[in-house]
C-alpha cells in the first residue's frame, strides 16, 4: 500500500486489518520511532518492526490502542517498546507527533501517540481511580488504598526525559509510562510498591497505582506506574555541583594551600567531630550534615529492603557459588568490552586521560584479577534487592531532606539481572562514584574560574571526596548495624566497596569513551585509585 492510506473500517476494528498493520509497521513508523527521545536503539541498525501485542485502553465507548512493538536490529537482537495510539482528525493538532496520515470511513486524520491527548490521559487516570481491587482482565488497573482523589482535573508533561514519559496529574501525582518494556514486572513498580506500601518507607514518592498487561505468554508486563508528586528543589546532582563550586571558591577566599590540607584514608568511617577543623573551615559544616542525612535515607532504604521474610522476591540471601559465577561472567564480559573501546579510541585522548588510559591498558591483567578475586566463601554479609542504579541524579532534594527514586535498575542490564540480590554496598558504591563525578564535573565545567592549576584542584578534590565518603559511611554503617542488616565486617565492607566501585568505574568508562573522551579521566582516576590502594 502507498499513502494516502484509506480504510473503510471503524477505528475499533482497525488493528484487526492486516493491510493497516502492514502500512503502519512500514518505514513510516520506523522513521517516527528513531526520532523519539525514549528510543534506546540509536547506536544499532534497525531492521524491521513487528507488532508483538495490541490491546484496548478504553472506557465507556472511548477506545485507544496500546501497542507493544518488537524492534529487530541488524545485530541480531531486539527490544520491546510501548506505544499508545489515537486517531485524530483536527488538522492543527500534534503536528510533530503524527505517525501516519489516514482516512477512516471517509474521515481524514492522523494516527498519533495518544499521550499527546488530554482525553487519553484523563481516561487512564479515571481507570486508575476506579480500579477494582482484584482486576483479572487482560489490561489491569491497580490503585493504592491511599489514592483518595475522585476526579480528573488536569494533566501535563513533566519535562524532558530519556527513557520514559511522565505525566503530572492533578498537580499531585506522576504517571510514568514505561517506553522500553520487558516481559516481566518492572523493578521500579515492584520496589516502589514494596517500599511505600509494605514497608512505609517515607523518603520515596509513594506508590499510588499502576497499569499492566498480561501478554499472550501470560507474562505480567508493567506499562505505567503512578506515584505521589514530591514537590522538590531539584535533584542532588545539581545540589552537589553548587556545593562543590562554593567549596572550591573558598580555596581562594581563604587563601588555602591545597597541599597543606590534611588527608584521610579512603573508606575510614568518620563522625563530624573526626573531620579536622581545617576541612570544616574550608568546606563548611552544612555539606557534611547533608551527607549524613543522605546516608541515613540510604541506610533506611536498605533496612526496609533487608527486613522482609515473607515475599521471596525481597528476602535477604547469603552469597553463594551461583551468584559468584553470575557476577564474574558479567563483569569479565563488561571489562573486555571496555578494554576494546579504550584500545580502539585511545587516539582521541590527550594529557592526563591518555596517560591514565595507557596505564589502564598496561595493568589490565591486574584489574581483571581484582574481578576474579571475588570469593563468596569468605563473605559473611547478605545480599538484598537494591536500587541498582543509585547516583545523585536519582535523588531529589526537598528542604534539608532527600527522596530516592527511579528503581528501574542499570540501563545496560537485562530485566532478570536487575532483580538479582546484591550487596547493599553496591548502591553505596554508586553514590560514591557520583560524588567523585561531581567533584570533577565542577572542575571541568568551571575551567579558569578558580585561580589554581587543574592538578591542584584535582588534588584538593580527591581530599574533599575522601571526607565526603568517610562522613557518609560513618552514619550509614552505624544505622545499618543498629538494625541488624548484615553487611559484613570492616575488611569485607572495604573489599565489597572497592569491588563495586571498580565495577561502576569500568561501566562508566564505556560511556565516557564514546561520548565525552575528555571526561574519561574521571572513571580512569576512579579505577586507578582502587588499583593503587594498598
Amino acid at each position: 500500500m502507498k499513502p494516502p492510506y484509506e480504510f473503510n473500517i471503524a477505528w475499533e476494528q482497525l488493528l484487526e486489518d492486516e493491510n493497516f498493520t502492514e502500512a503502519f509497521l512500514s518505514t513510516v513508523l520506523e522513521d517516527y520511532i528513531i526520532r523519539q527521545r525514549w528510543y534506546g536503539g540509536k547506536s544499532s541498525k534497525l531492521k524491521y518492526i513487528e507488532l508483538q501485542e495490541h490491546f484496548k485502553i478504553q472506557q465507556q465507548g472511548e477506545v485507544y490502542y496500546g501497542l507493544i512493538l518488537e524492534v529487530n536490529f541488524e545485530e541480531a537482537f531486539y527490544q520491546h517498546y510501548f506505544l499508545p495510539i489515537a486517531f485524530v482528525s483536527d488538522e492543527n493538532f500534534a503536528k510533530k507527533d503524527r505517525i501516519l496520515p489516514l482516512k477512516l470511513n471517509g474521515q481524514d486524520g492522523f494516527i498519533i501517540d495518544a499521550l499527546n491527548l488530554d482525553a487519553f490521559r484523563k481516561l487512564v487516570f479515571e481507570r486508575l481511580l476506579h480500579a477494582e481491587p482484584n482486576d483479572t482482565t487482560r489490561v489491569r488497573y491497580h490503585k493504592s488504598i491511599d489514592l483518595t482523589d475522585t476526579e480528573y482535573v488536569s494533566s501535563r508533561f513533566m519535562g524532558l526525559e530519556q527513557s520514559n514519559t511522565s505525566i503530572i496529574m492533578n498537580d499531585n501525582y506522576v504517571i510514568k509510562f514505561f517506553r522500553r518494556i520487558y516481559a516481566d514486572k518492572n523493578p521500579d513498580y515492584e520496589m516502589s510498591r514494596f517500599l511505600s506500601e509494605k514497608k512505609e518507607y517515607k523518603n520515596t514518592p509513594a506508590y499510588r497505582g499502576s497499569l499492566s498487561i498480561i501478554d499472550s505468554d501470560n507474562a505480567n508486563i508493567t506499562i505505567a506506574l503512578m506515584q505521589q508528586l514530591v514537590p522538590n528543589d531539584g535533584d542532588a546532582w545539581d545540589f552537589m555541583l553548587k556545593e562543590v563550586d562554593g567549596i572550591f571558591q573558598c580555596l581562594e577566599r581563604k587563601k588555602i594551600d591545597v597541599y597543606s590540607l590534611p588527608n584521610v584514608e579512603l573508606f575510614k568511617r568518620l563522625q563530624i567531630p573526626d573531620v579536622p577543623p581545617q576541612i570544616i573551615d574550608w568546606a563548611g559544616l552544612s555539606i557534611f550534615l547533608k551527607l549524613q542525612t543522605m546516608a541515613k535515607r540510604t541506610a533506611e532504604m536498605h533496612v526496609a529492603l533487608g527486613s522482609e521474610f515473607e515475599d521471596t522476591a525481597f528476602t535477604p540471601e547469603h552469597f553463594n557459588g551461583d551468584y559468584e559465577v553470575w557476577l564474574k561472567n558479567r563483569l569479565l564480559y563488561q571489562f573486555q568490552n571496555r578494554l576494546n573501546t579504550v584500545e580502539n579510541n585511545i587516539s582521541r585522548l590527550s594529557g592526563m586521560s591518555a596517560e591514565l588510559a595507557k596505564e589502564f591498558l598496561e595493568r589490565k591483567n591486574e584489574i581483571r584479577k581484582r574481578f576474579i578475586s571475588f570469593d563468596w566463601t569468605k563473605l559473611k554479609g547478605e545480599r538484598l534487592r537494591v536500587h541498582g542504579d543509585y547516583h545523585l541524579g536519582q535523588v531529589l532534594v526537598k528542604d534539608d531532606d532527600f527522596y530516592l527514586l527511579d528503581f528501574e535498575g542499570e540501563p545496560e542490564s537485562t530485566i532478570r539481572d536487575r532483580k538479582v540480590k546484591q550487596p547493599p554496598l553496591k548502591d553505596v558504591a554508586g553514590i560514591f562514584r557520583s560524588f567523585h563525578y561531581a567533584v570533577y564535573a565542577c572542575i571541568f565545567n568551571n575551567d579558569g574560574k578558580y585561580p589554581y592549576t587543574q592538578e591542584e584542584l584535582f588534588y584538593a578534590g580527591e581530599i574533599l571526596y575522601a571526607y565526603f565518603i568517610g562522613v557518609f559511611l560513618g552514619t550509614y554503617v552505624d544505622l545499618i548495624q543498629e538494625n541488624n542488616i548484615n553487611i559484613g565486617y570492616t575488611q569485607e565492607r572495604i573489599f565489597l566497596l572497592e569491588y563495586c566501585m571498580l565495577e561502576k568505574a569500568v561501566y562508566e568508562l564505556g560511556y565516557e569513551m564514546n561520548s565525552r573522551p575528555l571526561w574519561a579521566v574521571i572513571p580512569l582516576r576512579g579505577i586507578m585509585s582502587i588499583i593503587n590502594k594498598k
